[in-house]
């Protein structure tokens, strides 16, 4: 395609393109590759990815040298990801994916049947909607994992707190997720009552994208079916047992008619915590750490524990220090086998006394003494 020829198609997809969150930082990095065409991934199945472009939606597949380069999964596109294709339009098949744009955001997760592998989930996600609602679901150590995993993708998190109108003590809980949010608005919301969902409109900025994550059932559907104006996705009554039913089974793009992108994304409810940082999640514990006499304290049985000494007092939940933990521990372990996961506990377990080789050289000891 000679030069001139791309400029005025490259010129014409961009405002298209704009809509779907392509800012001046991907139109500057896919001036580059001045032979191909920006668009971006709605959806995938499979090896089979469905982009948009200026001239609308089509199927497309990676190219055979992308496939060969590609060293990780992390490196192969994902929904919300920025790509430069071959072509614009279906006309003559299949579009040709040669490339990925930098991600602003990603959320990540261990793959399935890969060792030390990472999965992208979505990309390029400016808001997430962590969804939690007021009747069963409601699980505060489930809240912490999501806020985790939200700040450590780069996107900014937005608890939403949905079926408002199923719960007796509203201000209760919204005084119990302040407490553990730290830096995250909270929105109250009920299917019975729309103004309460348009409180979500502000935070979807034209241009930007905003993704859903939250357990089956908690209403993730009919809120994104409520800020699109019609029914986009299938909604589903909750069990018997107030469990929920997955409504959505696959992460699809949906453009609003008054601006911005949403993200429907089942598969974010088997994210992990490998690699993330608590530190923003649990702001008030690292905050206190600080304090504790040992700059590597672990918080167990270290003497100045200002950590300890928050829960001993009253000023700490309990519950909150815990799941801390567990989340550190969680961490350590994903993406480890069996055989690894076991290596690290023994190591955990014997690091006061200087390791397992430590151990082993004291037994020997004492056997040659006859202990």
């Amino acid at each position: 395609m000679p030069p001139s020829d791309f400029s005025k198609q490259e010129e014409h997809s961009v405002k298209k393109l704009e809509a779907y969150g392509f800012t001046q930082n991907f139109k500057t990095e896919a001036s580059r590759y001045s032979a191909f065409i920006p668009g971006r991934i709605i959806s995938q199945s499979r090896d089979l990815y469905k982009v948009v472009t200026d001239q609308g939606e089509f199927f497309a597949t990676l190219s055979g040298k992308f496939r060969h380069e590609a060293n990780h999964l992390e490196e192969f596109p994902a929904v919300g990801d920025f790509v430069m294709l071959d072509r614009s339009n279906n006309e003559n098949g299949n579009g040709i994916i040669h490339h990925v744009l930098t991600r602003k955001s990603s959320f990540e997760r261990t793959a399935v049947g890969f060792k030390n592998e990472v999965q992208i989930v979505a990309a390029n996600i400016d808001i997430v909607f962590i969804c939690m609602s007021l009747n069963n679901d409601y699980n505060l150590s489930r809240l912490e994992r999501y806020l985790s995993v939200a700040w450590n993708s780069g996107a900014v998190p937005v608890v939403v707190l949905t079926k408002a109108d199923l719960c007796k003590n509203v201000p209760q809980k919204q005084a119990e997720i302040g407490s553990i949010a730290l830096g995250a608005d909270i929105v109250t919301t009920s299917s019975q009552d729309a103004a309460s969902i348009d409180m979500l409109l502000p935070f979807i900025r034209e241009n930007s994208t905003a993704a859903f994550i939250g357990s089956s059932g908690v209403g993730k559907s009919t809120l994104i079916n409520c800020l699109a104006g019609k029914e986009i996705l299938v909604t589903r009554e909750i069990r018997q047992d107030d469990k929920g039913r997955h409504a959505s089974t696959r992460r699809e793009l949906i453009l609003l008619p008054k601006g911005g992108v949403l993200i429907d994304t089942p598969g974010m409810r088997e994210l992990g915590v490998d690699s993330v940082d608590l530190r923003q999640s649990f702001s008030d514990i690292d905050t206190l750490a600080t304090q504790c006499r040992f700059k590597d304290c672990a918080h167990k049985k270290e003497p100045g524990c200002a950590v300890r000494s928050a829960v001993a007092d009253g000023s700490l939940d309990p519950r909150r220090f815990e799941n801390y933990i567990k989340l550190k521990k969680e961490a350590r372990y994903e993406g480890l086998n069996s055989r690894q996961i076991e290596a690290e506990k023994t190591s955990e377990m014997f690091k006061d006394f200087g390791g397992v080789k430590n151990v082993r050289k004291i037994m020997k000891e004492k056997n040659k003494r006859g202990y």
